[in-house]
């Protein structure tokens, strides 16, 4: 591994998306491109912009999907014809404004073996995510509230969101509905394996969704709105329930409400076994290496 840094850039108190040192950090990899058989860009469009000045062969995740009217889109048009480009999910792919002429979906994976799968769950529900108005967490409060559920919020809250969170989030909070802020790794794994179920209404068009993996992973299933790639990654009434967005114009409520009486049908194994098969980091790896060698052999 090279680095361009001997300490970490969070560790420097830099943000991941400062573009002065992506910028830095993608000159210096083309630079060395000649040392390699391929290169895997994870940051769009800064990938694009260097492709042109190497023979080596240069694929590209989509990690991200910008709203359609982002600019964005209009330089991954330019690109189309000559970019490979990788969607993480079919759905994210559909939605894209943008057709690659070369391109393929690989599911996101993750280490299972860190995530404790555990059978016997206590009684409350989770919502876990950015808090932010498109990741859902007010759907989940109006359902838990409707429904006298005990419900535990957790996520990153980024300055742009305070003020969301102060009128959206924080009156709602009570002995029933807690947040209990940003988590880390090692309280990840008890955090999704002791809930009963994960809400997860989403109101956009969510590309992926890693948390829903992980928190299969632990059994624990997760309720959605049919909205990005929900019905890919949760096997509806299977390891959870995918809920029509609307009903009647208005968000369906009413629907996430039955879906949590029905809680109980589900399996918590077959929530773990659906994950091992279909979104283990072993499965992701295989499935790009596939990708690999074609472009390595062309």
């Amino acid at each position: 591994m090279v680095s361009l840094t001997k300490k970490s850039l969070i560790g420097r108190g830099i943000p991941w998306s400062d573009w002065w040192w992506n910028s830095f950090n993608y000159s210096f990899a083309f630079e060395g491109a000649k040392n390699f058989d391929l290169i895997h860009s994870h940051w769009t469009p800064l990938g694009f912009y260097f492709q042109k000045f190497t023979k080596t062969p240069v694929v590209h995740t989509l990690h991200n999907t910008p709203k359609k009217d982002d600019h964005r889109w209009e330089i991954f048009d330019y690109y189309k014809n000559e970019a490979k480009a990788v969607f993480i999910s079919k759905s994210q792919r559909e939605n894209s404004p943008v057709r690659f002429k070369k391109n393929w979906v690989v599911y996101n994976g993750i280490e299972i073996e860190k995530f404790r799968f555990n059978p016997k769950p206590k009684k409350h529900f989770i919502w876990i995510g950015r808090i932010s108005k498109d990741k859902g967490v007010e759907n989940a409060i109006r359902t838990a509230k409707k429904m006298g559920i005990n419900l535990i919020l957790a996520g990153q809250l980024q300055p742009a969101n305070f003020n969301y969170f102060e009128k959206k989030v924080k009156p709602h909070l009570s002995s029933k509905i807690r947040y209990v802020g940003e988590i880390n790794q090692r309280e990840l794994s008890s955090f999704y394996a002791n809930a009963r179920a994960f809400l997860y209404p989403l109101d956009w068009q969510e590309p992926f969704g890693l948390c829903m993996a992980e928190s299969m992973a632990s059994g624990t299933p997760v309720i959605a709105f049919d909205n990005g790639s929900a019905k890919e990654v949760i096997k509806s009434g299977k390891t959870g329930f995918v809920v029509p967005y609307l009903k009647d114009g208005q968000k369906n409520i009413t629907g996430l409400i039955r879906a949590v009486k029905k809680i109980n049908n589900i399996k918590r194994i077959d929530c773990r076994n659906w994950v091992e098969e279909n979104f283990s980091s072993e499965k992701m790896v295989e499935n790009y290496e596939k990708i690999y060698y074609q472009l390595v052999k062309n």
